[in-house]
């Protein structure tokens, strides 16, 4: 199927979404570390438009942004399927994980100190728990989904003590399941480890985003 490689830095939720997508599917992959304060002509050349991790490449073709990359690899190797079967079931997920991806980070925002944001942050939170997790254990069911990969990113915003601290109790049990599954529990970085990494980064370079 040819050869697979990543190229990614070990601080982005979004390259951790193209490791876990892969390795749920076993496919093997060399994975490129990108130093983002000092980007490499491999980068630049493969992702001239944003300069960002993720780059996906396989069979020599690069793929850029997370969300595109997962869909490909889905088409590619569709066993071990992180969409449903059922059409009317993929297009519901396919709507939740816009809804994610629309609200990003902001949807874990809550206790940033300003009311209105708090509110609409744990509204948010509470639309997702109550209409998409329901009683499942995955979003996907029994198995992790393309959703429960993209939601994922509640791990680099403290989601485990935020979802605790607000009650959003089966939201906090899911995440802990999620963080239990062995690829993720292999290929999660460390919090405080991270943290401390990018206070170096600004402290470095402030004006690098």
């Amino acid at each position: 199927m040819g050869e697979v490689k990543l190229v990614g830095t070990w601080v982005s939720a979004y390259t951790y979404r193209i490791k876990w997508a892969l390795k749920l599917k076993g496919i093997a992959f060399d994975y490129i570390e990108e130093d983002l304060c000092n980007k490499s002509a491999l980068l630049l050349q493969y992702n001239p438009i944003h300069k960002k991790v993720p780059v996906f490449f396989h069979g020599g073709k690069p793929i850029c942004e997370s969300m595109v990359i997962i869909e490909y690899i889905e088409e590619i190797w569709p066993h071990n399927p992180l969409l449903p079967t059922d059409p009317y079931e993929r297009a519901m997920l396919r709507f939740w994980i816009k809804y994610a991806e629309d609200k990003g980070p902001s949807m874990w925002m809550v206790g940033e100190g300003q009311h209105k944001a708090d509110q609409n942050s744990l509204e948010m939170l509470k639309i997702i728990e109550e209409k998409a997790l329901g009683d499942k254990k995955f979003f996907g069911g029994d198995n992790i989904s393309m959703l429960d990969i993209v939601l994922g990113l509640g791990h680099w915003l403290g989601g485990e003590k935020l979802l605790e601290a607000h009650k959003l109790h089966r939201l906090h049990v899911w995440l802990k399941n999620f963080k239990q599954v062995r690829v993720i529990k292999e290929d999660l970085p460390d919090l405080d480890a991270m943290l401390a990494y990018l206070r170096r980064q600004r402290e470095i370079s402030p004006a690098t985003h």
